[in-house]
Parts: structure tokens; C-alpha cells; sequence
């Protein structure tokens, strides 16, 4: 499920372009301004990010700049303005695209479709029920949040990466712990396994290749 927020003050526009792309796979959430925005995002993660550049209580543009500091979560600007100008200062302020006012809706979902192809298959993971988004930290099963330490995040990403494949042991042993500058005990890694399995529910989905490694089923 890919989850989008419209920011729009115009309430007609923003109602079209909710009706314009809701689906069965994609959950729209409307706001008219910045504070509204920023008090979603700071309650949960979305996949997309609609902006439009003039808002009541402030720049788009500003938003966008505070935003980036924060996650690296696609956005899509609207502007009025069709000044070359501003479609440069939104790219290089991290827009990952831009529609000019007038457009039609029909280019904005293809628009929309890219980036969220783009977004899925570079660090997001819809796998039977779970959703696994690294780069917005956002990790859920069957549509509840699960709180992941940045240990079980490494270890999860390597598995998920290498989904039907067996990890050895030596590999996640370095890949997980290679920043702890200090020697890890090998039982630590079976540790954060069962860990892992205990809070995703996945003793089905991480299987023990005993005296090799690990492997999260492919079977999805």
C-alpha cells in the first residue's frame, strides 16, 4: 500500500487529485497547508509528497528544504509559476519533479507512477503482508508499525536484499557490526535473529541454514 499526501490549498484541485489517483493500492491524505503537513508527517511516513509551491501559511519551497534534512521521501512540486527559475530551485532544493499549473491530471499519475517505482525498487519492500521502507525507516506488518533497532534494520536490509539466497554468518557478522570498532561475539548474531523473528512474526519467513547461515524465504 503506498501511502501519498497532498499538500494543495485549492480544495477543489486537491479533491481531483485525490479522486485522480485513488486506488486500491494507494491510501491518499489530503491537507490545505504547511502546519497541517508537517503534523502528518510527524505522526507517520508516506511513500510521496504532492507540494504545491504557494501555500497560505508559507513557501513550499522553505518546506521542501526543512523536509530534506529529515527523509528522502519523493516529492512532486506544483507551481503556478512557469518561470524557468523555479523549476531549477525546486530541483536543486530536492524536488524529484515538478507539474506547471494548468496540467492534466492523467500526466500527474504517470508522474506519480514513476516515482513510486522509482522509490520501490531502490530501498522500499512489499513482501506477503510486510511493508520495508529503509529509506523512510517505515517498517509494518499487515499495515502495523514495527519498531526496528538499527541493528535489526541491517540485518533485516541484508536479508531482504538477498531474499532467497543464504546469507552466511561470517557476512552479516561483518556487514551488521563492521562500525561497532570492537569485537562482537558470534552468538550476538543469533541473538538479533531471534529478536528480529520475535518482532516480525517471522520464524516462517527467516529460516537457519544450520552451519552455513541465514535466509529470508522467497516464497512470497
Amino acid at each position: 500500500m503506498h501511502r501519498i499526501l497532498i499538500v494543495e490549498d485549492d480544495q477543489p484541485l486537491n479533491r481531483g487529485i485525490s479522486l485522480a489517483l485513488k486506488g486500491p493500492d494507494k491510501e491518499i491524505h489530503s491537507v490545505y497547508d504547511l502546519a497541517e503537513a508537517s503534523a502528518r508527517l510527524g505522526r507517520s511516513a508516506y511513500d510521496l509528497i504532492i507540494l504545491d509551491i504557494n501555500l497560505p501559511d508559507g513557501s513550499g519551497l522553505d518546506f521542501l528544504t526543512s523536509l530534506r534534512r529529515q527523509t528522502s521521501t519523493p516529492v512532486i512540486l506544483l507551481t503556478a509559476n512557469d518561470l524557468e527559475m523555479d523549476v531549477v530551485t525546486g530541483l536543486e532544493l530536492g524536488a524529484d519533479d515538478y507539474i506547471t499549473k494548468p496540467f492534466s491530471l492523467a500526466i500527474l499519475r504517470a508522474r506519480v507512477e514513476t516515482q513510486l517505482r522509482r522509490s520501490h525498487s531502490q530501498n522500499r519492500y512489499d513482501l506477503d503482508g510486510y511493508v520495508f521502507d529503509f529509506d523512510n525507516l517505515r517498517f509494518e506488518y499487515l499495515n502495523q508499525p514495527l519498531e526496528l533497532s538499527k541493528t535489526e534494520q541491517k540485518l533485516l536490509r541484508l536479508l531482504v536484499e538477498n531474499r532467497g539466497r543464504t546469507v552466511p554468518r561470517e557476512l552479516l557478522m561483518d556487514r551488521v557490526w563492521s562500525d561497532a570498532g570492537e569485537f562482537v561475539d558470534e552468538n550476538a548474531l543469533s541473538v538479533a535473529v531471534k529478536r528480529l523473528r520475535d518482532k516480525l512474526n517471522a520464524a516462517g519467513k527467516i529460516k537457519t541454514v544450520y552451519g552455513v547461515g541465514y535466509t529470508w524465504t522467497a516464497d512470497l
